[in-house]
């Protein structure tokens, strides 16, 4: 498996302005660049964010969905995330 991090990264007060982003660390060893992507252009957002070594990204009210279903432990994200890449095939398995 490679290794990963959980960013959380804000960009106002809403939680649907709060993205949670499992970063791969051999693409981005110091996470994301936050003050790049602010200056991303907005129609290429998804794009800088893969090339910058985002494997998945949910806003706030997603990872409250993802939450109230049992797939994400709000206890424990970051491997709860890693097994979500896990199964929809983005990550391997050990």
């Amino acid at each position: 498996m490679k290794e990963t991090k959980l960013e959380v990264i804000e960009f106002g007060d809403e939680p649907e302005d709060k993205f949670f982003c499992l970063v791969d660390l051999e693409v981005s060893p110091d996470g994301l660049d936050v003050s790049s992507l602010k200056l991303s252009d907005p129609r290429n957002f998804d794009q800088t964010l893969r090339d910058s070594g985002c494997l998945l990204m949910f806003t706030g009210d997603e990872m409250s969905s993802l939450i109230n279903r049992g797939d994400i432990d709000p206890n424990n994200m970051h491997d709860s995330l890693v097994e979500v890449a896990q199964k929809e095939g983005i990550l391997k398995k050990n």
